[in-house]
């Protein structure tokens, strides 16, 4: 939730310029700010390995903790940072709430139980277009998808599909 500006102090919405997130949030913490950049660490392909990495939930955008008295000047001249998101002629406000709910996020992992799948267990799509078809599981792709093998078509075919949508059989 988005509001203009208010008395006392606040968070605030920061654009960073492009690619540069890390370089904004390590030039705001050496100017003593409190800054906030919600992250999470997904599962991806590197390389063709699988890889555990910390990705930002919104590239591009942190947030900066301020009050009426606090210098905002440096805030525009720093290293990484485009502006200062603005709504309403004024520097756009961020509720409380809305941080708390984003740390919160942040620090519980978002993956469900995984079930323990072997390669080449039968399984059963049960959502989707593909619904009544069954599959032979590969690998898993990240968290929430899974990589299965498909008799369709008169080939084999690779697809990937969320973990939600199937039933081992």
């Amino acid at each position: 939730m988005l509001t203009t500006c208010t008395n006392g102090s606040s968070w605030y919405l920061l654009q960073c310029k492009p690619r540069q997130d890390d370089r904004a949030q390590i030039n705001l913490l050496r100017q003593s700010y409190d800054i906030f950049r919600p992250q999470l660490t997904t599962e991806r392909l590197i390389r063709g390995k699988p890889r555990r990495v910390s990705e930002s939930l919104f590239p591009g955008y942190l947030f900066v903790h301020l009050s009426n008295e606090d210098n905002w000047s440096p805030i525009r001249s720093t290293r990484g940072v485009s502006r200062i998101v603005e709504f309403n002629h004024g520097p756009a406000v961020v509720a409380d709430e809305v941080i708390e709910h984003l740390r919160a996020r942040c620090l519980t992992p978002a993956t469900p139980d995984i079930p323990e799948l072997q390669p080449g267990q039968t399984l059963q799509i049960v959502r989707g277009p593909l619904a009544p078809l069954e599959g032979v599981f590969l690998s898993m792709m990240g968290a929430e998808r899974v990589m299965l093998l498909l008799q369709f078509l008169n080939r084999e075919q690779s697809i990937c599909v969320p973990l939600s949508d199937l039933v081992p059989q």
